[in-house]
């Protein structure tokens, strides 16, 4: 008889919150329902299989039929069904109540539309952290999937990877496999008989042993070249009948019949860690280039197997340092989750609170928070859908506590952020706008309550490790089918001379000080010298409030050019309004000379390249699309209108202004190649200042979010009245 071994097949299919419809289409189309049509045949074969809450609910919609042959599979057995949390979340970053929360929520959801209950759990982008299992546990879960990565980093060596172990927090145990990092890469990209092979030497070196197989869905068709290799050149039949062809010694199970069938290899405790590359990733760009160059200066020395497994990269909750874009929706999602909770603990509505609670877990989809090889968090797509389903949540919790009706506006100073800072919370039935006095004194979040849109989902134009790759040039893989993570290819032209770095956050009441004749061109290519020091020191700020209204009044003393001069200004926001009011007083300017001054705004979501979203001056006279630059003389009035969101952002100002306009534009990877990603507009009015007879000068602005659905709604009721 010879030697047996099991082999686990556990695939993730993943679409995130927010993307698009096409793009879920095309993954369905090139992936999902390939591979369920080349899997059904092989009855002697079973795998198990999470697909992320997002997509599944889309399938359910648009393709019930593929639910219907997945239903079939279950019930016979073939295909066991993994659960996980709702909206694949990072677990660590949630508060255990909605770790719990979601992963109850898809386990319902999954009883009733596919009459699996999971025992198995797929672990979100395997971050891993030891006080995860005792919520996991809690939540209905015996048995989850990680890499082998995180057990070597534990001290675990590879021949001890031969099944599953136990571990254990606060008195509750979970069932933890070790997805095999050589399968990951010879599957599908080496020949079938690379995989039948190590399983051989697994097999003859611990008969009985148990490998995993744990990677995304996406790898069979919908990663760059993967659809004609694994399909139309028939590298998944060729797997398929290998397997089939060695099932004498060789057993594909799934997770479940693993754990039926052996016992636990021993005991673990897990350190922080995911896998290797999304350690990498997480890293301070200059850290990760010199792991990089450690790497590749040691991989060939014969010591390296050795040294290798006690190389680690970084902890996934510094991507939250890395990206402060990543920390701000963080921040917003756990504001939301504790007043939440404390909602629910004050016993209001349920109907309400049931909608927040759902638009919050879509608000926790993982992918926005982070960047690796895929666009992650440099997607605005992605960013605005986080935004838009918290922004909901939030509505709800409103309507729950004031009534669907109400005018009214407070405003709240709190550190929202974990920076140590108070940070100003404005809000009112239109608009919520949070603002930092100790950081420049920058609005760093415009929310509009009808849209629940994010005006500030901005995003800083940072150094990234692989623009070295950028500044090198694409390569050329020829024939092979080459790993996500190994790919140089370029979707635009010229991308090395496109990379630009921000010194500041792409925010708005940003306080600019240029040399006199800075240009347009300067200012875009970030070459206009900042000759102040008010963009990011700290402003004292005073809140002021009555009924209908709330005003956060900020005063700095401090110069520009060497110059001591003070910066007051006021951000008003009016219950029932969609505006707020914008004042600044400049005092003790110089009398022998002016002074160039500029307030930068940024507004994101309002995409370039379409005729619907232009920019226009006061008298509506269409000025081009958003991304066209604007170099405006003795205006006082811009406008941004996105006709495909429903809106016009409007700029007024009380006196003749200059006003700069441009595209911001950031060179990031994906899964495709490098790409020029749009990211937000900067508008900047700016001045030659100069004092009155008291060293004074003062500027009043409105900025108006005007939703245009309403306004479209307004027309139709008045058009159905005169007729």
């Amino acid at each position: 008889m010879k030697p047996d071994v099991h082999l686990c097949l556990v695939l993730h299919n993943h679409q995130p919150i927010g993307n698009f419809d096409g793009v879920f289409e095309a993954a369905y189309q090139d992936s999902y329902l390939p591979f369920l049509d080349v899997f059904e045949p092989y009855e002697g074969l079973n795998l198990s299989l999470h697909t992320s809450g997002p997509l599944l609910m889309w399938m359910a919609e648009r393709h019930p039929e593929y639910i219907d042959r997945l239903r079939a599979l279950v019930e016979v057995g073939r295909i066991e069904i993994i659960g996980g949390p709702q909206y694949e979340p990072i677990l660590t970053m949630l508060p255990a109540r909605d770790r719990i929360g979601q992963i109850r929520a898809y386990s319902a959801w999954l009883r009733r539309t596919l009459g699996a209950t999971p025992a198995g759990m797929w672990t979100p982008e395997r971050v891993w952290e030891s006080n995860l299992t005792a919520s996991v546990a809690e939540a209905g879960i015996q048995y989850t999937v990680l890499d082998d990565y995180h057990f070597r980093a534990a001290g675990v060596s590879e021949r001890e990877m031969t099944g599953y172990y136990l571990t254990e927090d606060d008195g509750r145990t979970l069932r933890i496999f070790p997805g095999s990092e050589r399968l990951r890469y010879t599957i599908p990209f080496q020949d079938a008989q690379e995989t039948i092979q190590y399983c051989r030497e697994v097999a003859e070196r611990s008969p009985g042993a148990v490998l995993t197989f744990g990677d995304d869905g996406e790898k069979f068709g919908t990663w760059p070249d993967t659809k004609a290799h694994v399909y139309e050149q028939g590298w998944l039949r060729s797997f398929f009948d290998a397997l089939c062809d060695n099932r004498d010694w060789l057993h594909t199970v799934t997770l479940a019949e693993a754990v039926e069938r052996t016992a636990p290899v021993g005991k673990v405790y897990l350190p922080d860690c995911s896998y290797r590359e999304m350690t990498e990733w997480s890293l301070p760009v200059e850290q990760q280039e010199q792991l990089d160059g450690v790497i590749h200066e040691f991989e060939s020395d014969p010591r390296w197997p050795q040294l290798s497994p006690f190389v680690r990269g970084g902890y996934w909750r510094n991507f939250k340092v890395k990206y402060a874009e990543a920390n701000e929706m963080y921040a917003r999602s756990m504001d939301v989750s504790r007043r939440l909770a404390e909602a629910e603990q004050e016993g209001v509505d349920g109907g309400e609170l049931a909608a927040a609670r759902d638009s919050l877990y879509r608000g926790q989809c993982n992918c926005p928070y982070w960047h690796g090889a895929f666009g992650g968090i440099y997607l605005p797509h992605l960013r605005n859908a986080v935004y838009q389903h918290l922004i909901q949540a939030d509505n709800h919790l409103e309507r729950a506590t004031r009534g669907a009706d109400s005018t009214w506006a407070e405003a709240v100073a709190e550190d929202f952020d974990f920076d140590g800072l108070h940070e100003v919370r404005m809000s009112s039935d239109q608009l919520l706008a949070v603002v930092a006095p100790g950081r420049g004194g920058r609005l760093i979040e415009l929310d509009v309550r009808e849209l629940s849109h994010n005006l500030l989902a901005t995003m800083q134009r940072r150094p990234e490790a692989y623009h070295r790759k950028v500044l090198s040039g694409p390569s050329d893989a020829g024939d092979s089918v080459a790993s996500i993570h190994d790919r140089v290819v370029f979707k635009q032209a010229d991308l090395d001379q496109r990379l630009q770095y921000d010194r500041f956050p792409r925010k708005s009441l940003m306080d600019r000080f240029y040399d006199d004749h800075a240009s347009l061109e300067a200012v875009m290519r970030g070459d206009a010298e900042e000759r102040g020091d008010f963009v990011d020191l700290p402003f004292e700020a005073k809140l002021r409030r009555a009924v209908d209204r709330v005003q956060l009044q900020m005063r700095r003393d401090g110069n520009a050019w060497g110059i001591p001069l003070s910066i007051t200004k006021a951000v008003t926001m009016a219950a029932g309004s969609d505006t707020l009011e914008i004042t600044y007083l400049l005092e003790n300017l110089p009398v022998d000379r002016p002074l160039h001054f500029g307030i930068e705004f940024n507004f994101a979501g309002l995409p370039a390249g379409a005729d619907d979203r232009f920019f226009s001056d006061g008298q509506g006279n269409r000025l081009g699309q958003l991304g066209h630059a604007q170099d405006l003389v003795d205006a006082t009035a811009l406008n941004l209108t996105d006709q495909w969101l429903g809106i016009d952002v409007g700029l007024e100002i009380d006196r003749p202004s200059g006003i700069w306009a441009f595209p911001v534009e950031t060179v990031s990877q994906s899964e495709g190649g490098f790409e020029l990603v749009h990211q937000s507009v900067c508008v900047q009015p700016h001045w030659l200042v100069s004092g009155d007879a008291d060293g004074r000068w003062a500027v009043k602005m409105w900025l108006q979010t005007r939703s245009l659905r309403s306004a479209a709604a307004v027309s139709t009721s008045d058009q159905a009245v005169r007729v």
